[in-house]
């Protein structure tokens, strides 16, 4: 894409080492979280799960591993959402207007930050990753270093796919708000909904149908289901659920992400095609 989009990526990623309670926080807080609720959490909910006999052939799993996937996937949609407020800066500082006038086409400044902002999604993945395997959390079991290898490619390409949707839908918002106060309401606004209504951190098969309704409109239950394939497995048990992912079930997830990211980069280059910045 030429020099123009390395200059936005490399300025944002740099951005983002030099603030280093961002920095820390972005990284830290995630192994925090899973460490301190998926420990406390993982005694009460293996009581529960231990209830129900293990289906013949599925591999039980402990809350611990079931949740590190959904965390995972959590933390790529919080970083993705929140992605696009270094535009919304740049809007108030004045440095967008001398961004959209140079000759840089609008899409290589929207890939540039999008971009960016996948790259930060998959530092904290493999993070978490790491972390998670250091408290005990069950991922790639009986896998090769090439088979687990694969699996952690498998799990980036649903990351990436996942992130630059919401990475383009946050530029979008980014753009049409005029404070920081406003774009932090509606993300927020945006994220519970698909936080809670999702597969992350317990079996969506549990909620009302119309719940489950919208769990299956959820962009963030195919990057689950993805990442559960990929970490865990095709077949395995937990909370008193049998979950059993084909090759299919995989592919149709992944096209879903691909569909919701191609309609997210329509909507933010229209947006940044017709953007005026005074």
């Amino acid at each position: 894409m030429g020099t123009e989009f390395t200059t936005i990526y490399w300025r944002d990623m740099l951005r983002f080492v030099r603030f280093r309670a961002l920095l820390f926080s972005s990284l830290v807080q995630p192994a925090l979280w899973m460490a301190f609720f998926g420990i406390a959490m993982t005694s009460s909910f293996d009581r529960f799960a231990a209830l129900y006999p293990v289906p013949a052939g599925a591999v039980a799993v402990p809350y611990l591993t079931f949740m590190a996937a959904g965390v995972m996937a959590l933390t790529t949609l919080f970083t993705s959402l929140f992605g696009g407020i270094s535009l919304l800066f740049d809007k108030l500082w004045g440095l967008l207007r001398e961004i959209l006038a140079s000759p840089a086409p609008r899409s290589h400044v929207l890939f540039g930050i999008s971009l960016s902002g996948m790259t930060k999604s998959f530092i904290q993945v493999i993070i978490i990753m790491l972390f998670g395997l250091l408290i005990g959390v069950k991922f790639f079991t009986g896998l090769t270093i090439l088979q687990a290898a694969v699996a952690v490619a498998g799990i980036l390409l649903f990351v990436g796919v996942f992130s630059l949707g919401f990475l383009f839908l946050s530029s979008t918002i980014s753009l049409l708000m005029e404070s920081p106060e406003g774009l932090q309401a509606v993300i927020t606004l945006l994220s519970l909904p698909l936080f809670f209504v999702s597969n992350a951190l317990y079996p969506a098969e549990s909620f009302p149908p119309f719940l489950q309704a919208a769990t299956a409109a959820n962009p963030l239950t195919y990057l689950v289901n993805g990442i559960r394939y990929f970490a865990i497995g095709p077949d395995f048990y937990a909370l008193g659920n049998h979950y059993m992912y084909t090759a299919g079930d995989v592919v149709l997830s992944f096209l879903a992400l691909v569909l919701f990211a191609l309609v997210m980069f329509a909507i933010a280059l229209r947006t940044f095609s017709r953007a005026v910045v005074s």
